[in-house]
């Protein structure tokens, strides 16, 4: 089995159109592709109404989508029962536009919360999108610029997945958007990801796989520690490229929503360092993944690594590890710390309890733009991933406006 990252996003994924439309803040998205869908989303205990909406459409559409359409501008989140009914018109004109039944209709939305949405310009941008509707790869692009708030660049994501010499093999592609009030709790400003593929598989197989590639990297991104209203990830199969074993699909698909999960993160709101935090020899993969995710949420880490003090850095994780209540007993004397950066050596900061002399290159190894910080906590054989970035300036101005 051979996974080979590829170029089109979603409309590499046989079966699938897509198109977007931006004005100003207000952008569109329409993406066209029948078959088997499964979905996760927000834990948010206020939903937005485009997440109820979803979540009642793969109910009550048998598990099938032929389209989904997302709105950049509004979140249309806390719109009571009017946000509800703009949702469902959002899927009738979806419906009318392209012949599908409305049950099988999609809705995501993305920006402030509680204003009503704008249905006359929506209305009137799905007429442009629809007319757009492409199988190339300037589809999926313009889809994903179209959902983009305060995300700098585009988020999209394919691979291919051959089993053997002979054939295409099958794609999965994706797009996402998300750089601030990112701390997905997927039952799983906001994350949206959508997620096509033209694998022969079934909603069982498809609903397994998208949990555990979710939980390896979206549930693993932090950029704020705030959990949005309107996170969604929608997996659909058009079915159209061929039959694969539910192994080889679930880890092309850990390499789609990894690298958009990265994407994120390098993108996150006002940030000048990417940062992964990898725990190893954790005692469990819940330790462990408890541990990095706090690591790189925690705001005294991430201001830390944004003023470039690398003793502050180490003092202020080992209190992060000490704080993680759901942590199992930790002991600190066999823990150790080591920070690579893309511009220095890595240093090791922490050597099995005890700071090392720093003297000289404290604020060198800090001065990257991407850094790995590996936690070795000695008690286990197992580790995880998490990603985000350092607290800026910026990120205050952004969120201030």
């Amino acid at each position: 089995m051979k996974i080979e990252a590829v170029r089109g996003g979603i409309c590499a994924v046989k079966g699938v159109r897509a198109y977007g439309l931006k004005e100003g803040n207000k952008g569109l998205a329409l993406i066209e592709g029948k078959g088997i869908a499964v979905g996760m989303f927000t834990l948010n205990k206020i939903k937005a109404a485009p997440v109820r909406f979803t979540e009642q459409q793969l109910e009550n559409g048998g598990g099938r989508l032929s389209a989904i359409i997302a709105n950049s501008g509004g979140a249309n989140s806390f719109t009571g029962d009017k946000g509800m009914k703009n949702a469902e018109k959002m899927a009738e004109l979806v419906s009318a536009s392209l012949g599908v039944r409305k049950a099988e209709v999609a809705v995501a939305s993305t920006g402030h919360i509680g204003k009503q949405l704008d249905m006359e310009l929506i209305e009137r941008q799905l007429g442009e999108v629809v007319k757009g509707l492409t199988a190339e790869e300037t589809g999926s692009t313009a889809a994903a610029k179209a959902i983009m708030t305060t995300d700098t660049f585009l988020k999209e994501q394919a691979v291919s997945i051959n089993q053997n010499d002979e054939g295409d093999g099958v794609a999965i592609g994706g797009i996402a958007k998300g750089s601030g009030m990112i701390f997905p709790h997927l039952n799983t400003a906001t994350m949206l990801c959508f997620i096509y593929t033209d694998a022969s598989l079934g909603a069982e197989a498809l609903r397994m796989s998208l949990k555990d590639a979710i939980d390896n990297s979206f549930n693993m991104v932090v950029v704020d520690g705030d959990m949005s209203t309107n996170d969604l990830v929608l997996l659909v199969s058009t079915g159209k490229g061929g039959e694969i074993s539910e192994e080889d699909f679930k880890a092309g698909l850990n390499v789609v929503c990894t690298e958009l999960a990265k994407q994120m993160a390098q993108d996150g709101e006002g940030a000048t360092k990417f940062i992964a935090v990898r725990v190893k020899r954790a005692a469990s993969v819940e330790d462990a993944r408890e541990i990095a995710r706090a690591i790189v949420r925690s705001p005294l880490v991430k201001c830390a690594i944004f003023g470039e003090r690398l003793d502050l850095t180490c003092g202020r994780i080992i209190a992060t590890i000490g704080s993680c209540t759901t942590v199992g007993e930790v002991d600190p004397g066999v823990i150790s710390i080591n920070v690579k950066s893309d511009k220095e050596k890595e240093v090791l900061a922490v050597d099995k309890g005890a700071f090392v002399d720093l003297s000289g290159v404290a604020r060198g190894i800090l001065n990257g733009k991407e850094l790995l910080i590996e936690v070795d906590m000695d008690v286990g054989d197992v580790e995880a991933t998490a990603w985000g970035c350092d607290l800026t300036y910026d990120y205050v101005r952004i969120n201030v406006a």
